[in-house]
């Protein structure tokens, strides 16, 4: 290696070192409502953290000696971000979210595919969700089993074929090392790479979102029937996914102003025909459910629109502390290259920030879906370093940050909170010999939640048959809960596998509270006479989080 390699290798060493010590400093700055700084290293070890780093850039430099060009590149992307994400499946399902999911996935398995398409958004709480990728994990759950590892596989699938994704698209944009860099440096975000291992819609939303802008520019370039079909398919799956896609999906008439440099009249008619036969697809579903898709869109009006400016997190959190700082950085620089090169292309990838400029999102996970742009972005602008190996080793630099952070901050934070409480307790039960688990939610203290919506997360996590004899009937609880981000919890409705049956064996029962319980008072206030007190507990709790989740097991 030469001397003005060295140095470099040196520099950039130092500044991957030297970010971690200066973001911790600044960590009062970080407002994100899942994993700030300012709660997740507040007791953690930094020097550790600083060791770990240390291995880590020493095995970004070992990684970047290595020629991972040619056909082996996506396999290669593929299978390191694949396995990068499997120490995160031990995290618990941190986001209440995941309930409402769950729920509707476990209708189709319990009552089949007819009943669900039949019942969305009747029998089955449908909020203002769309139906496609609760559907899939119903699948996963009908034919593979009711075990959180399937969905954890599934999305961890998703979240590495949209980098490979991201790869193909930088590819057709650039060339494929710009290509190569963006799909690795979407593991940049330590933020995103917690989100994949549970049972949301968003990293799914994102593979989809991916999966259009690729297909879509291979319709215009190719213009064959079966690239057509595949684009208008791909993109009427993706708006069935998560309504904000529609929304992002708007990065599709930017690639149309692009393309029209050349074969102008060709490329029209492609798009008409993309968009003809996407409108066939999408308006016969929405037709078949046309009165429920109206009350969702009055509730996003309504109550999702206004709540935009209430759930916000700083653009300093996200693209400082959440993402790689260097990302940023890169994407800043593009965004001038583009402008001094005149690269209409850099318009596509930079649709993301004009994306959340235009609608003010200012929360990182309601962007997810296009975080494959922001790396394009930071790709394209770290092609301005002429040296290929340098360019490598700041992008395995970023990606060995970002999996430090997320091993040694993000995961023990969220194993010690007290969503922990229930993946524990799901394995308890699962040891005790017995069939059915009777299962009391309390109000919660602090929070404005219903702890009601916990219940089939503990599901989720056990294989013990659920029975909830408690109301759930849609209320509030008087917290001015109408414009709370947690207003779905009150209006989720019992599904009928909560109840209609009664206890078999000798299951003790459990209790989910914000608060510890005596098992003796709680029952006693109910009419129900007990000998002894709890079985076993499990009280794990932070205080950064109003929203608690205590379980206490009652014989």
């Amino acid at each position: 290696m030469d001397e003005n390699k060295t140095e470099h290798i040196l520099l950039i060493s130092l500044f991957t070192l030297i970010i971690f010590p200066l973001l911790y400093v600044a960590r009062l700055a970080d407002d994100n409502t899942f994993t700030s700084w300012k709660w997740v290293f507040s007791e953690i070890n930094i020097l550790h953290i600083f060791l770990f780093l240390v291995i880590g850039t020493s095995v970004a430099f070992a990684f970047s000696r290595l020629s991972l060009s040619g056909p082996y590149s996506p396999l290669f992307l593929f299978v390191f971000s694949f396995a990068g994400i499997l120490p995160l499946w031990n995290e618990p399902e941190s986001i209440i979210d995941a309930s409402r999911y769950f729920l509707q996935a476990k209708s189709l398995k319990e009552y089949g595919i007819a009943y669900f398409f039949n019942e969305w958004g009747q029998d089955i709480d449908a909020w203002t969700d769309m139906p496609l990728i609760p559907f899939i994990y119903g699948l996963i759950f009908k034919f593979l089993g009711e075990v959180r590892a399937y969905i954890q596989a599934f999305t961890t699938l998703l979240f590495a074929s949209t980098v490979v994704l991201t790869y193909f698209i930088g590819k057709i944009l650039w060339d494929e090392e710009t290509g190569f860099n963006a799909g690795l440096l979407l593991m940049g975000a330590p933020y995103l790479l917690m989100q994949v291992p549970l049972m949301l819609v968003d990293v799914p939303a994102m593979f989809l979102v991916s999966l259009s802008i690729y297909t879509f520019l291979n319709a215009l370039k190719n213009g064959s029937h079966l690239w057509i079909i595949s684009s208008s398919l791909v993109i009427s799956l993706t708006i069935f996914s998560k309504y904000s896609t529609m929304f992002m999906l708007s990065v599709l008439p930017v690639i149309l102003i692009v393309s029209l440099k050349k074969d102008r009249k060709e490329i029209i008619f492609r798009t008409l025909k993309i968009t003809i036969v996407t409108g066939l697809l999408s308006g016969l579903a929405v037709y078949a459910k046309h009165d429920l898709f109206l009350h969702q869109i009055e509730i996003l009006r309504t109550y999702q629109l206004s709540g935009l400016g209430r759930w916000q997190e700083s653009f300093v959190s996200t693209f400082l502390f959440q993402t790689h700082p260097f990302l940023t950085v890169f994407a800043i620089y593009a965004a001038y290259k583009a402008i001094r090169d005149r690269d209409m292309r850099f318009l596509i990838a930079g649709w993301f920030v004009i994306f959340m400029v235009l609608l003010q999102i200012k929360r990182i996970r309601y962007i997810l879906p296009l975080f494959p742009l922001f790396t394009l972005m930071a790709s394209y602008g770290l092609n301005e370093i002429k040296t290929k190996d340098i360019r490598r080793f700041i992008s395995f630099c970023i990606v060995a940050s970002s999996l430090v952070i997320a091993f040694a901050g993000y995961l023990p934070f969220l194993s010690n909170t007290s969503m922990e409480n229930i993946k524990k307790a799901g394995v308890y039960l699962d040891s005790l010999n017995c069939e059915t688990v009777s299962v009391y939610a309390l109000p919660q203290k602090e929070s404005d939640g219903n702890t009601l919506a916990v219940i089939p997360i503990l599901d989720y996590f056990t294989d013990k048959r659920i029975l909830s004899d408690q109301d759930w009937s849609p209320h509030y609880n008087g917290k001015g809960v109408s414009k709370s981000s947690l207003r779905f919890t009150w209006e989720m409705k019992k599904p009928s596998f909560y109840s209609g049956h009664k206890q078999i064996g000798d299951c003790p029962s459990l209790v989910i509270s914000s608060q510890k319980i005596d098992c003796q008072n709680y029952f006693a206030k109910n009419g129900r006479q007990i000998t002894s007190n709890a079985i076993k507990t499990f009280y794990l709790s932070k205080d950064f989080f109003r929203f608690q989740t205590l379980i206490t097991i009652c014989p």
